[in-house]
């Protein structure tokens, strides 16, 4: 009789990555989805911590359907989608005086129900809140737990500065919290602090069942770039993360596995946003030849194409017309006309890349999931987008898009400037 196989190995303990990320939010409406660089900031922690090679899974604890499926979107943009998990939070851990701790625990027990019974030796706690959390940040706190012997960890930054309160109101008087205001020691001369950054912490899970918080036992400091450090709190936290997003983010631009359907918007996009008016009223504007080519190009390769516009006027037809593209015009809600258009072809919106160059295509910016400006747009849809062409509309930043997605055959210099009249 043939003995019985042995049971299978235990599976190694796992490092797990925890993402809280409530739907409520009083300083910033819907905070958790609000995008920087043009991708949500759930979906960007999904990313650092995907990207690490410490983590084994991830899961998003959320008690709001939309944060769930932009997090599934990034991961499956990633081609990790059986790595991230996503939990339910129950209503009693998910109000404004729950905390961080509860949700993890809670994740925990979720997680190891989910994998029939793996453990994880490592939880991560990483923060939708802090936008520019790189994967070296989640790879440090988590190597120091899962390797080096540390109990916990912390993100931390390198802190120069003299910390003032004011206690007039019970001493009257202030004073210095990490100095002598009567001494005045130079830089050099005084202790190394550090300031957390609020990204990212590590805890041996066992410690933390027992202690029910993140520090406990031999706690290390994970140095982070202090350029990075940023916390969303409030809309001008939001407004600064924008800003910055163009210079701390990486540069990756869309390649045609990213993409399943190109949208362009007209005036200021394929136009300089002039319009020449002649003694009868007619509008002529410049258009680039270039443009024309990559779109013939896009449409060539089989990219669904789509001119979408909120001008009524004869000469966003006549160019789509010659560039034989599905045009939409005069349309109020472009955002709307989108959603419907992506609707009919069966495409994901989030693997469309919408073009645009003003504060209109903003919302259009938050469908799609590859929101371009080109390089002349208005800042603020330069802050939302989540790549930047560099050159200007109407100059041929449509034929650089079509050679991002269509390689360098369409690197070439781009031909003079054409310009398009209505039809008559």
């Amino acid at each position: 009789m043939t003995p019985p196989p042995p049971p299978p190995s235990p599976a190694a303990p796992a490092v797990l990555a925890v993402i809280p990320a409530r739907g409520g939010s009083k300083g910033v409406p819907a905070k958790n989805l609000a995008r920087v660089g043009g991708v949500p900031l759930v979906a960007r922690a999904v990313r650092a911590c995907l990207a690490s090679a410490e983590v084994t899974d991830v899961v998003v604890t959320t008690d709001d359907p939309e944060i769930a499926e932009a997090a599934r979107a990034m991961a499956g943009a990633l081609g990790e989608p059986a790595r991230l998990h996503c939990v339910a939070r129950p209503a009693a851990i998910a109000g404004d005086n729950a905390t961080s701790e509860a949700a993890v625990l809670h994740a925990l027990d979720a997680y190891e129900a989910m994998e029939r019974g793996r453990t994880a030796g490592v939880v991560l706690l990483v923060q939708c809140t802090s936008p520019f959390l790189s994967r070296e940040d989640v790879d440090g706190v988590a190597r120091a737990v899962a390797r080096e012997g540390a109990d916990s960890a912390v993100t931390v930054a390198p802190f120069h500065g003299f910390v003032w309160r004011d206690g007039s109101a019970v001493e009257d008087d202030t004073y210095g919290v990490n100095h002598d205001k009567a001494v005045r020691p130079r830089r050099q001369d005084r202790p190394r602090d550090f300031l957390e950054t609020g990204a990212a912490y590590a805890m041996d899970v066992a410690g933390f069942r027992a202690h029910r918080h993140r520090f406990f036992g031999r706690t290390v400091l994970v140095p982070a770039d202090p350029a990075r450090v940023l916390e969303i709190d409030d809309p001008h936290d939001l407004a600064r993360a924008r800003a910055l997003a163009p210079l701390l983010d990486p540069a990756p631009l869309p390649t045609r596995a990213d993409v399943d359907a190109v949208v362009l918007d007209f005036d200021g996009t394929q136009t300089d946003d002039r319009v020449l008016i002649d003694s009868d009223g007619r509008e002529t504007v410049a258009v680039h030849r270039g443009d024309g080519l990559g779109i013939a190009a896009l449409r060539e390769a089989g990219v669904p194409l789509l001119m979408l516009s909120t001008e009524q006027n004869p000469v966003v037809a006549a160019r789509a017309h010659k560039l034989r593209i599905p045009v939409l015009h005069g349309i109020d809600r472009k955002d709307l006309a989108l959603k419907q258009w992506c609707e009919e072809q069966s495409v994901d919106p989030g693997r469309v890349l919408y073009v645009g160059n003003d504060v209109n295509d903003l919302p259009c910016f938050g469908l799609a999931g590859w929101p371009v400006a080109v390089a002349s747009a208005h800042d603020s849809v330069r802050a939302a987008a989540r790549a930047v062409t560099t050159t200007p509309g109407g100059s041929g930043a449509i034929r650089e898009i079509a050679a991002w997605l269509l390689g360098p055959t369409l690197t070439d210099p781009v031909p003079t400037p054409a310009t398009t009249t209505p039809t008559p």
